[in-house]
């Protein structure tokens, strides 16, 4: 399947892990989302502060773009896209986008985060993340995965409802 595939949801949710896994089933390209992060974006999140609309901004035209690039190719790319807007950027970037949203508990997800090693989102953030979260709503047409799933179920459950 040639699908251009977004993995959305707070920090912690295991974005990271579950991305991998469908894009391995799908036979595609893996992005994860931080990796177009501008430096002052990275520097910032490290000093936990949270980005605003103006310092997203550039980051999610650089994942249109490269979502828009592999139009055709198919890719799976994990990202935050906490809000309706970010989402609407990526999808005039790239129509086709199907969202795959990995949905969870504030203590869960808190915990999942807290755990985490390396990374430079703190765990300091994470409530920020989730005040800034608008659920997709039905007409984004996205799956909906509960994290409390093993990332194994989670990869499968995305694969057997993106397929048309």
């Amino acid at each position: 399947m040639t699908l251009l595939v977004l993995v959305m949801g707070v920090s912690g949710a295991g974005k990271s892990t579950v991305g991998p896994l469908i894009a391995q089933r799908l036979g595609v390209r893996f992005d994860d989302a931080d990796s177009f992060h501008p430096p002052a974006n990275v520097d910032k999140m490290s000093r936990g502060a949270p980005l605003d609309d103006t310092d997203r901004a550039p980051w999610l035209d650089a994942i249109g773009a490269h979502l828009a690039a592999h139009e055709g190719i198919g890719c799976v790319v994990t990202c935050s896209a906490l809000k309706r807007a970010y989402r609407d950027r990526l999808r005039a970037a790239a129509p086709g986008l199907r969202l795959v949203f990995l949905q969870g508990d504030l203590a869960l997800v808190a915990a999942r985060q807290a755990a985490r090693q390396g990374h430079f989102m703190p765990a300091s953030l994470i409530a920020s993340q989730f005040a800034t979260l608008e659920p997709p709503t039905p007409d984004e047409g996205a799956v909906l995965l509960n994290v409390a799933a093993t990332p194994d179920a989670l990869a499968e459950a995305a694969i057997t409802a993106l397929r048309p």
